[in-house]
């Protein structure tokens, strides 16, 4: 099929194929949908560069609509600190190389065991805040974390939103059930950063 040629939903329905010349001559908005061949979906006229230039729109910046369920979250949460707990326990074994004595191996094993979830502070806030947007639960999972306007957030703001987690846990992980009476799925520690957990847009 033609790269060139493109589907339009007028009137709620798909029509065409049309060209580029042709797509000049209809009534076509920068928030009509269009599709053409090699594209999973419909965008919207001002999200495609070529049309841009071809009708003169410009790019509109659209408010993230998709969010993470609870149990993506959680689950993506489960694998990053299964992640973790794997390194970790690999670290304590081969200390134990070194230690003899149970309950030196014990002490060895549980006094650090904190260290866990200070390195998961760590790693989130630098993973969210990279290009990916995401850990690797939450890559696994195809979800990221975004300002409210569906952008890549800062190290700063990154740090505060998993620091801020202590916020959902406390008192009886309530802030994390709160998300079910947000509509977009915001935890607390979502709202005290500003910031989303979204999914990628169902086909």
């Amino acid at each position: 099929m033609n790269p060139d040629q493109y589907t339009v939903v007028i009137n709620g329905k798909p029509q065409g194929p049309y060209n580029l010349a042709e797509l000049k001559e209809l009534n076509i908005s920068a928030n009509t949908f269009i599709r053409k061949p090699g594209m999973d979906d419909y965008k919207e006229a001002h999200a495609m560069p070529e049309l841009r230039e071809l009708l003169g729109f410009s790019y509109q910046k659209t408010a993230p609509q998709y969010f993470a369920a609870f149990d993506q979250r959680l689950l993506a949460s489960v694998i990053d600190h299964f992640i973790i707990f794997g390194f970790y326990t690999v670290i304590i074994l081969t200390s134990y190389i070194f230690i003899e004595g149970k309950d030196q191996r014990i002490m060895a094993f549980l006094v650090p065991f904190p260290s866990i979830f200070i390195v998961k502070l760590i790693y989130g806030s630098i993973a969210e805040a990279s290009k990916s947007q995401a850990t690797i639960g939450k890559k696994l999972l195809n979800i990221k974390v975004t300002d409210t306007e569906g952008s890549r957030v800062s190290f700063g703001i990154s740090l505060v939103r998993n620091f801020s987690k202590i916020l959902s846990v406390v008192p009886v992980f309530f802030g994390y059930l709160y998300s079910f009476l947000n509509k977009k799925n915001q935890c607390w520690h979502d709202i005290a950063a500003n910031t989303l957990v979204i999914k990628d847009r169902l086909i």
